[in-house]
């Protein structure tokens, strides 16, 4: 099937959930998390839910699986504790209630972002996946790396992969 024709099968307006993950961030300072709402919505897409979370194992992973869980939702961004510093956390959490992985996601972030910043780029733990029908965006919490993965993979795709998953695949 062709790219063009194999896209066309995908919802208009994707149920998201977005959830910050960040010892720091408060709802004024948040401002990675409000360009996903903001991008998301200049993009026709519905924001269902918006929470900051603590840089924790178990509370990233229930706050994920509860976004999952949400039969109206169909797509979890996540923002935020990719790096490699002692706290970074998100990557381990999403990736260990994964049903699937969805690798070229973070090997395209690298490459997108080795681009703009050189090296450096490698210490990204972008991550994506599904988990129970949902689709789940781990994104670095720096606007920059928002913007670069939201405008170049995320929206390009959102609705293609929703109805993908929506189709039990």
């Amino acid at each position: 099937m062709p790219t063009r024709e194999h896209m066309h099968h995908r919802e208009q307006a994707v149920a998201c959930r977005i959830v910050t993950v960040s010892d720091t961030r408060t709802p004024e300072t948040d401002t990675s998390g409000g360009l996903i709402r903001d991008l998301l919505v200049a993009a026709g897409h519905r924001v269902r839910d918006h929470r900051i979370i603590r840089d924790d194992t178990a509370e990233i992973r229930e706050a994920v699986l509860a976004a999952c869980d949400d039969s109206a939702c169909r797509a979890v961004l996540v923002t935020g504790g990719t790096g490699i510093a002692p706290r970074d956390r998100t990557p381990e959490a999403v990736a260990s209630i994964l049903d699937k992985r969805l690798d070229g996601f973070g090997e395209l972030f690298r490459m997108l972002s080795f681009e703009r910043i050189g090296p450096v780029a490698m210490l990204s733990r972008a991550v994506a996946g599904v988990c129970h029908g949902t689709a789940v965006f781990v994104m670095p919490g720096s606007r920059g790396a928002v913007r670069l993965a939201m405008e170049r993979l995320i929206l390009p795709t959102l609705g293609h992969v929703s109805a993908l998953v929506g189709d039990g695949a």
